[in-house]
């Protein structure tokens, strides 16, 4: 980033091949659904070219770029006014595959438990287990996305994993009583 910075914006190119598909990733657990997560990535790409001459190379890359991507995320959802989630059961068709076999029913199942439980977070509660489990970012590396501190990172996952525990275990209590 520091190249592009200095106007080497063939580099630009590098940077959307190795950083697109995490970005995207992230994006789409946050918003459901791939054209407004594929939109924002193009956007935060967008922006980084843009604000390049902020970017000053004391810190990591991926905590600017995540930066930026929370801010044309916030920027999306206030022109939209409204969250649009992609129906749970189109989301775990794509992650599972949809194979007709015993076990790759059950993956699908989870996965479908899985997702509609994160569904049901909070906004805050789903990206921190984004950036964390999905994203597999460091707690130092959230904590300079989201400005605050390590330890306040420990304790909101701590937080939101406990409260995906709770609905994805509620939602499966409801699951078990309407299957008898």
């Amino acid at each position: 980033m520091l190249r592009v910075k200095s106007g080497d914006l063939d580099k630009m190119g590098l940077l959307f091949e190795r950083y697109h598909r995490p970005l995207f990733s992230f994006l789409y657990h946050m918003t459901g659904t791939a054209e407004t997560s594929e939109d924002i990535v193009q956007n935060v790409f967008y922006r980084m070219l843009k604000y390049r001459h902020t970017f000053t190379g004391e810190g990591e890359f991926r905590t600017w770029m995540y930066h930026l991507a929370r801010n044309v995320l916030n920027d999306s959802i206030k022109q939209n006014k409204s969250k649009n989630h992609e129906d749970v059961h189109v989301m775990a068709d794509r992650i599972a595959g949809g194979n007709p076999a015993d076990e790759e029913f059950e993956k699908r199942q989870d996965a479908e438990s899985l997702h509609r439980a994160m569904a049901q977070l909070s906004e805050d509660h789903r990206e921190i287990l984004v950036l964390s489990r999905f994203q597999e970012l460091k707690y130092e590396e959230i904590a300079g996305i989201l400005n605050i501190t390590e330890g306040t990172v420990k304790v909101r996952v701590h937080r939101a994993l406990g409260e995906l525990k709770k609905v994805f275990l509620s939602n499966e209590n409801q699951r078990k009583a309407h299957d008898l």
